[in-house]
């Protein structure tokens, strides 16, 4: 039997193991594709949705009903994927001009397969910031709060993320075209 979603809260925040399954069950497909797109590979992926779903059992507790679940849920889990690469020295700030604002344009035939296999290939550094930009709508502002680097280093990581993913899809098909990512 499934139960409503606010039941289902209601019986996590009371350690109840059947609700907290179910919740697991409902959540992880679509939770599971966000962590993908913060990790470098389907098992970091993997391990980062087991955490993120250990430290939802763990602050279920603070989601008050004020908002969506999905949303806490997710900023949860970006949380989490975000936590391993804080404070490491790919994230230093570096000493670049911001490079001008790179607009990304792709042709119909590119797959969104192939985009997100790019987007997973890019260096860390580069990933991320693109990731909380293009997929979270973050500020540079925020981008840097969330993972402590200067409001400049984001600009030129989301400007070289974009950069590399444009010559990339050029090779890929020969040519860009149509509505851009900007």
């Amino acid at each position: 039997m499934l139960l409503s979603l606010e039941k289902l809260i209601h019986d996590c925040k009371k350690n109840d193991i059947k609700a907290q399954e179910q919740l697991y069950r409902q959540f992880a497909p679509k939770m599971f594709s966000v962590c993908l797109k913060y990790s470098r590979n389907y098992a970091e992926a993997q391990d980062n949705l087991q955490d993120g779903f250990l430290l939802v059992f763990e602050k279920i507790n603070s989601f008050e009903f004020k908002g969506s679940f999905d949303g806490w849920i997710k900023r949860v889990m970006v949380n989490q994927a975000l936590q391993q690469y804080r404070n490491k020295s790919f994230l230093s700030p570096i000493d670049e001009d911001i490079a001008e604002e790179v607009e990304i344009e792709i042709e119909d035939g590119v797959s969104m397969d192939f985009l997100m296999k790019i987007i997973q290939e890019l260096p860390d550094r580069y990933r991320l910031v693109f990731n909380l930009s293009v997929f979270e709508n973050y500020s540079h502002q925020e981008i840097s709060d969330s993972l402590g680097i200067s409001v400049g280093t984001s600009k030129s990581n989301l400007s070289r993320a974009k950069l590399i993913l444009k010559e990339k899809i050029e090779n890929n098909t020969g040519s860009v075209k149509m509505p851009s990512i900007k």
